[in-house]
């Protein structure tokens, strides 16, 4: 991000999201909040009708009638990535919102087309169909990524909450070769075909986005060596090679200043 230089690979091509479109959405909840129009500390009650199965801790471990205040789901669809919280948080948002914005941001690709495991909510039924939960451009997640590091999306302390909910993202796909010391904000998804991942990685020398989008995979097994999955670690692991190649020497200079 610092000095421009890049790699494409059929970035323009629309793909399936998986749950990487709740990075989005928790754009566009932050965004609304900086506007007024959301209370991120607003009570919501979950019931039985939300719980969604699949991703998450909600459905699973928490009973009906339980409330949370609507930045915590935030921090859940990110972090777990939550199905049950998502779809909360698209109640209090909207489904068509996040597109909006998306689009008013140049990134008409970037969109949700339903709520989780609800396919009867749908609001583009064909992109629905070949696509699933959401549909972006590799190009235009890392154009999203671009502006948050650079703080466009949100006021200070939005920004600084959103890189929070990144950076304790639960899987570590794309830094799984990482030191601990290195930081890297990512969300992840994953449907049986498809494995994707984009993230900021924040090296001494500048950070840098990145999105690896995958689908109609051969290998659909639900495994660490999963070959999509294997595929996004090698990639974080070339580009931290390639843009920080002293990473030893230059992680330790880091916690010495």
């Amino acid at each position: 991000l610092k000095t421009g230089e890049a790699f494409r690979h059929n970035a323009d091509v629309p793909m399936p999201t998986a749950s990487l479109i709740k990075l989005p959405i928790m754009v566009e909840a932050y965004r609304q909040a900086e506007e007024g129009k959301l209370d991120l500390a607003k009570l919501i009650t979950l019931r039985q009708e939300d719980k969604a199965p699949g991703s998450g801790i909600l459905s699973q471990h928490f009973s009906p009638g339980m409330s949370l205040p609507l930045v915590d789901a935030i921090h859940l669809m990110i972090v777990y990535s939550d199905n049950t919280a998502t779809n909360l948080v698209l109640d209090n948002i909207g489904l068509p919102a996040t597109n909006g914005a998306m689009e008013k941001l140049g990134f008409a690709n970037t969109k949700v087309h339903s709520k989780v495991f609800r396919g009867d909510t749908t609001i583009h039924p064909q992109r629905s169909k070949e696509f699933g939960l959401g549909s972006t451009t590799a190009g235009e997640m890392v154009g999203l990524l671009e502006l948050l590091d650079q703080g466009k999306l949100a006021g200070e302390e939005g920004t600084k909450a959103m890189r929070r909910h990144l950076a304790t993202c639960e899987d570590k796909r794309l830094s799984r070769h990482f030191p601990p010391e290195i930081k890297v904000l990512q969300k992840t998804g994953s449907v049986t075909a498809i494995r994707t991942v984009a993230g900021i990685i924040e090296l001494p020398s500048g950070n840098v986005a990145v999105c690896v989008l995958t689908h109609e995979n051969k290998d659909r097994r639900w495994a660490a060596d999963n070959a999509g999955e294997v595929l996004a670690a090698n990639i974080g692991r070339i580009l931290l090679e390639h843009f920080q190649p002293d990473w030893r020497s230059a992680i330790r200079e880091a916690d010495l200043v």
